[in-house]
């Protein structure tokens, strides 16, 4: 068992050997939590097909999940001063291996569906509480490595997805789109309670129930909204604009409460007055225009215009996650010694690179120069996403850690798949009338010179990021904060401790 941490022990970072041991368990939520989004969504037509229901009803165990887990983002934070960060990780990990094994035993759409949700709300407080922790265990000198072990799945898990996906289709039964978590979780949960820093909560710390009646709806709405433009209507339809208004609408109400509230809000809007928080935020909502978008397309793309199988183009895609594992293994170590400015410009350049043999592509020949530009892809996500990461955490007080990864998740969460629902209603309406495979390659590479020209904005706002010192000057202090912390911070497992928060 984990010794309790005092609050002044909490402030210090761990020794290294023991932060690549947190890093590898918080890994482990993070991949199963972001994998069944894709594993799942790859798998709606065949699950449309076995429960012989509509398209609009099956859609609801993607719609489901997605609404759950954006729906806790805003409270995880509250939980993870409350009951403790290690104590609201594990019960978070608890509820995803709970819909998990539901859902895999679910004998009907509606019950598959009920349980997707509860898997979405464990699966939507993993991700913050993950920084949490990784944040405050690493300190501002490691962060940058920390959060690249534990934002990697996330990275590879929309890709690995796909091909897991599609083979559990075509060789085992759907009900193993969900049992396949059931390992990953038992084991996340088992070395999550050996080996994860237990800090105490704290007992007389009230929610912000103004704030989260405020919040939770407003990203709920906003998520829904968001879900509908991709649709025939794109934003004109009401089951679009009108959520969309809504969840505005609430958002600016609390706005005004987090601004005058007396006590922290469940999320303070000021840190996004900073600038490396803010423009890391900015960065990231960007990204969903193309970074997420290029996740969305491809496999379209590889399907309808290759007329690939949904197993081959997850094979195809592989080149993708290459890019971002070459990133993390071999690129990030130099990397870390430039000025994080370039680093962040570089990927949003090599990022849109990648996308131009797209737009250029034909239905046929030259699948060696698509791999190789996947492969720029992924290295260029990786060096956008690690660097704009740590730009918006590394700036966070101890106290103010866990609103702020909640923050960050939020933005997260609600700018992927609003980037992708405008770039698939950019495809829609290029397909429109496309009754030939000549115009359909056309509205393909259309979308893919949109993704083009968005890439631009997270590549201009790079140049805007606060500079930092290198890798290179801050090694040294950083080995001897470890060396000399190591005796003092978070002591290694040794004896039971009582947890007030338990």
């Amino acid at each position: 068992m984990t010794p309790t941490v005092t609050a002044s022990q909490a402030t210090t970072p761990v020794p290294d050997r023991r932060l690549n041991l947190i890093s590898l368990v918080l890994a482990l939520g993070v991949f199963t939590t972001l994998l069944d989004t894709t594993i799942v969504n790859i798998a709606l037509d065949h699950l449309q097909a076995v429960f012989h229901s509509s398209v609009a009803r099956t859609q609801w165990v993607a719609t489901g999940y997605l609404l759950a887990f954006v729906s806790v983002i805003p409270v995880s934070g509250w939980l993870s001063e409350r009951f403790g960060a290690r104590n609201a990780w594990l019960f978070a990990v608890g509820a995803f291996l709970g819909g998990s094994l539901l859902c895999g035993l679910a004998g009907s759409l509606p019950a598959l569906i009920a349980f997707r949700v509860l898997q979405g709300i464990g699966g939507g407080m993993v991700m913050p509480i993950t920084l949490s922790i990784v944040t405050r265990a690493a300190g501002p000198e490691r962060l940058h490595r920390a959060t690249a072990a534990v934002a990697l799945p996330g990275l590879l898990g929309p890709v690995l997805g796909s091909v897991l996906g599609g083979a559990i289709i075509q060789s085992l039964s759907w009900h193993w789109l969900f049992l396949v978590n059931v390992p990953v979780c038992l084991a996340a949960l088992l070395l999550g309670r050996t080996l994860l820093p237990a800090t105490a909560g704290e007992r007389g710390h009230r929610l912000d129930v103004p704030g989260f009646l405020l919040l939770t709806p407003a990203v709920v709405a906003v998520a829904y909204g968001i879900s509908g433009i991709s649709g025939e209507d794109g934003f004109a339809a009401v089951t679009a604009w009108l959520p969309l208004a809504v969840g505005a609408a609430l958002l600016a109400a609390f706005t005004v409460h987090s601004l005058r509230a007396r006590r922290p809000a469940l999320v303070d809007v000021r840190m996004f007055a900073r600038r490396g928080f803010g423009l890391g935020s900015v960065i990231t909502f960007a990204g969903g225009f193309s970074t997420y978008a290029l996740s969305f397309l491809l496999p379209l793309f590889y399907q309808q215009v290759r007329g690939e199988t949904v197993l081959h183009t997850g094979v195809l895609l592989i080149t993708q996650g290459l890019g971002t594992m070459f990133f993390v293994v071999a690129v990030r170590p130099v990397a870390a010694r430039f000025d994080s400015r370039f680093v962040i410009a570089a990927g949003a350049a090599l990022t849109m690179i990648g996308t131009v043999p797209f737009a250029l592509a034909d239905a046929h020949g030259g699948t060696a120069v698509l791999l190789a530009a996947q492969f720029a892809q992924g290295l260029g996500f990786a060096a956008t996403t690690f660097p704009v990461m740590t730009l918006a955490l590394s700036g966070l007080s101890h106290a103010e850690t866990p609103r702020g990864s909640a923050a960050f998740s939020v933005v997260q969460r609600v700018g992927a798949p609003f980037g992708v629902a405008v770039v698939a209603m950019i495809l829609q309406s290029l397909l429109d009338g496309a009754t030939t495979a000549a115009s359909q390659l056309a509205a393909f590479s259309g979308t893919f010179w949109w993704i083009f020209g968005l890439g631009a904005v997270p590549l201009v706002l790079a140049f805007f990021v606060p500079s930092e010192p290198s890798e290179s000057s801050e090694s040294s202090e950083s080995s001897e904060s470890s060396e000399s912390s190591g005796k003092n911070a978070l002591p290694e497992p040794a004896a039971e401790a009582t947890d007030p928060a338990q």
